[in-house]
């Protein structure tokens, strides 16, 4: 039985997030952000979905083993691209803390911009380097530069601007999610949000190329770095491709990603999986608690990984 932090709700069913008849009626949509304004298009895993049921229990366990605190929450999210299909889907709805996941978001704003300014706004080195900077080595520096460019070029009221940009061209997307703070010096950012669904929409449509400049944003989360997807996996090959991006405070420790995996004869099967760990008290000490919430992602990851390689004969 689930407890109060996993579990699933009694959703109507498993279905792709894109039937082929929806698909069909929505390809001629003149406006991206029309597309995503409905949002029905993006369903739960069933109840008897049997990889939820094992992530629940294997977390489950682990909250009887005192090594997932009373204090602490959690969301999970699989969605397999091949099949169409959300296999994991716990705690989806709730807006957790973002921390550095919400650097991805700053970044595709600012492509909002470029795309729709006309000229006026251009993506120049100088904002790749602050892109790779605020997403591959997380510098709190350079997201806050980038979330400064947004707001010059929107309305000047701050990060607020960023929320605003999102939802304006993205409102299906980003329906649980709230940027309301640059981050503050020594990264503690509590006051972003953003719900383990509004990760998996993002990285359906980043995927699926329909976020403006998604190539770049892909490459950009694909660089070289620590995360808790595959990285120290056993069981997930260093020949698998990772783009993601962490987040880390001491009340938050998560990853979102695709994992782009292949089969024996090197065909790709790209799935996302997003883990998130939630502590309403300050962990402390915060080291300890890092590395072995770490340790749970990349455990539940594991198991994913292993089903997913029992369905599809990965490598």
């Amino acid at each position: 039985m689930a407890g109060p932090n996993e579990g699933t709700t009694n959703w109507p069913g498993r279905h792709d997030e894109f039937s082929t008849t929806r698909r069909e009626l929505l390809t001629g949509a003149a406006a991206f952000g029309l597309l995503w304004a409905a949002p029905t298009l993006t369903v739960a895993a069933q109840p008897d979905s049997p990889l939820e049921t094992q992530v629940n229990n294997y977390v489950q366990r682990l909250r009887r083993q005192g090594k997932v605190k009373s204090d602490e929450r959690t969301a999970w999210s699989v969605y397999d691209f091949t099949r169409r299909t959300k296999l994991v889907s716990i705690n989806e709805d709730t807006p957790l803390q973002a921390a550095s996941m919400i650097k991805p978001f700053v970044a595709l704003a600012y492509f909002y911009l470029v795309e729709h300014s006309g000229g006026r706004v251009r993506y120049t080195s100088e904002t790749r380097n602050l892109m790779e900077r605020s997403i591959c080595h997380s510098n709190n520096w350079a997201t806050n530069r980038l979330i400064d460019l947004v707001s010059q070029h929107s309305d000047r009221r701050g990060p607020q601007d960023v929320e605003r940009v999102l939802k304006r061209n993205a409102p299906g997307i980003f329906q649980q999610t709230r940027i309301v703070e640059r981050i503050p010096a020594g990264g503690r950012t509590y006051r972003n949000l953003a719900s383990a669904r509004d990760y998996s929409r993002f990285l359906w449509a980043l995927w699926n190329d329909r976020l403006p400049y998604s190539a770049e944003l892909r490459k950009l989360m694909s660089l070289p770095n620590r995360d808790r997807i595959a990285r120290s996996v056993a069981t997930i090959p260093n020949s698998v491709h990772v783009y993601h991006k962490t987040g880390s405070t001491a009340h938050l420790c998560g990853d979102m990603g695709i994992i782009e995996a292949h089969d024996r004869n090197g065909h790709p099967y790209p799935y996302t999986f997003i883990g998130i760990i939630e502590k309403k008290n300050r962990a402390q000490p915060y080291g300890a608690w890092m590395s072995a919430r770490g340790n749970v992602i990349r455990q539940v990851s594991d198991i994913v990984y292993r089903a997913l390689r029992e369905q599809h004969k990965l490598a």
